[in-house]
């Protein structure tokens, strides 16, 4: 049908839809509100159901029953909006069952500000709620890619039974970009007769699905977190991905950058290429997984002195790249999270200052 020009949000809203979620819950919240506002009116026109929670925690909660029962169902939200969610998204985990989550992200920690950030990778990928589970985290750079991943991540969600995160900022939600729908990217619903709770004369069964995280048991409550390991190492051998950018050339420096900020990042290295200065990029397309193998590779390339994290934190990746390089080379960080996205020239002349 040809590209649309669209908001990031309502993209993101739409691509839901493409990908056969009639479920959407959420709560507005800066810079993500624009989703809702789209699939108020959008969302009863393709069949679906839109409800505005009185809360982030009624949300959570709300996904979660929608989850247990099979269907697919989604939310979005921000910073503070995925905290309150947290202890649903840990229970959804822990029950094993499918959904997708959007943060938007703005900056923080506390109320902080409503400008783009990427302050919540921590919480994305370590876990914001309580226990042993993770999320599989995707990390889009455009609105291209948003629509994408978000399509993506229903399948995702059903193969490992367990929540998916798209992790954006502002800057993903607000800009306008031209836009298409793949049709490649369709999936219908996997089977659920298993596991979900759609009743016993509907499924033609004499077997009760119970969906529940308790397990009193400590015997069954290790065996089900053994289970939970088992599904998030399955995900770094099926389903890492990432993007690496001007590393067929030899390089003295590698970027490590991720979301819209590695787009600067790009222009960065174009501009420093025609100085002269080679420096490789490995974009992570996964937060988690972690894309572990291509850093390391990158980073033990002949040549390459330093590996830096640029995101829109204060360093929170860099855990990761530095467990990702094994000591192969030194990790630096540069960035901010205030709202103020560092620009090409800033990146240039931190590279520059390097490598001098």
């Amino acid at each position: 049908m040809g590209k649309i020009l669209m908001k990031g949000n309502e993209a993101i809203g739409e691509a839901a839809i493409r990908a056969g979620c009639l479920n959407y819950f959420a709560y507005p919240i800066t810079p993500q509100s624009e989703v809702s506002e789209y699939l108020s009116h959008r969302m009863p026109e393709a069949g679906g159901v839109f409800l505005q929670g009185e809360s982030e925690v009624a949300v959570g909660y709300m996904v979660f029953g929608a989850a247990a029962c099979g269907e697919r169902v989604f939310t979005t939200s921000s910073s503070p909006g995925i905290s309150l969610m947290s202890e649903a998204i840990s229970y959804i985990a822990g029950a094993q069952c499918p959904a997708v989550f959007v943060n938007i992200m703005r900056g923080g920690p506390g109320l902080g500000g409503i400008l783009p950030s990427q302050a919540d990778y921590f919480q994305a990928t370590k876990g914001g709620g309580h226990g042993d589970y993770r999320l599989l985290v995707m990390a889009p750079a455009s609105v291209q890619e948003a629509v994408e991943m978000v399509m993506m991540a229903f399948p995702l969600a059903e193969k490992y039974r367990n929540p998916v995160m798209i992790l954006g900022d502002g800057l993903i939600g607000q800009m306008m970009e031209p836009v298409e729908f793949p049709e490649n990217l369709k999936s219908e619903p996997s089977n659920k007769d298993d596991w979900a709770t759609t009743g016993m004369d509907k499924r033609k069964s004499k077997k009760k699905n119970i969906v529940k995280s308790l397990f009193l048991d400590p015997v069954v409550l290790n065996n089900n977190n053994l289970t939970l390991k088992e599904k998030y190492n399955r995900m770094k051998r099926e389903d890492v991905m990432w993007e690496s950018y001007n590393t067929e050339n030899d390089y003295r420096l590698l970027i490590v950058s991720y979301g819209t900020m590695s787009r600067v990042c790009k222009t960065a290295v174009d501009n420093l290429k025609g100085e002269g200065i080679e420096v490789g990029m490995i974009r992570p397309k996964t937060l988690f997984p972690f894309p572990e193998k291509a850093v390391l590779e990158a980073a033990s390339k002949k040549g390459c002195e330093m590996a830096l994290s640029i995101e829109m934190s204060m360093g929170q990746m860099v855990e990761d790249v530095e467990r990702s390089v094994r000591g192969r080379c030194p990790v630096e960080w540069y960035g901010s999270c205030g709202g103020n996205v560092p620009t090409p020239e800033e990146i240039m002349d931190v590279v520059r200052s390097y490598l001098s």
